[in-house]
């Protein structure tokens, strides 16, 4: 089984933004978490970050006939990006939202989640343990 993690914009700067909502973990500790727990569980796992839509559109593409899953933090681009949902809804890969902050009870802005249309899970507001659970949902659901 292969896996795909994207994560959007900003998620880059873990550890440095905004820390009482994101903690003080770095995306460099978030990738080593995740590609841990993929070795436990006997999967492969690639793990891809952008600041860019076209480039998260991209990525989805190319995962088509490749991965068996996606978990997706697609950021900001969460509320705003009908591209990063038609491109979920053209490779028709099993996917799971995931958010590391619980959006439900921040910004109304943040109520919005384009990609919510597509994916069979969303996980919020568990921190970095919200992303094997999103890989826990896409191993179960295979």
């Amino acid at each position: 089984m292969k896996i795909l993690v994207i994560n959007g914009p900003n998620l880059n700067m873990l550890g440095i933004r905004e820390k009482h909502i994101y903690g003080d973990k770095t995306y460099a500790s978030l990738v080593k978490l995740i590609k841990g727990k993929a070795k436990e569980k006997g999967v492969k796992v690639k793990c891809y970050q952008s600041n860019y839509e076209g480039a998260i559109v991209t990525e989805i593409q190319k995962a088509y006939q490749k991965f068996d899953g996606i978990v997706i933090n697609p950021g900001a681009y969460t509320h705003t990006s009908v591209a990063i949902l038609d491109a979920l809804k053209a490779v028709n890969i099993p996917t799971v939202e995931v958010h590391i902050s619980a959006v439900n009870e921040r910004e109304d802005f943040r109520q919005i989640s384009f990609v919510k249309n597509f994916a069979f899970l969303t996980v919020t507001g568990k921190g970095f343990d919200g992303y094997i659970e999103a890989m826990d949902a896409i191993i179960n659901k295979n």
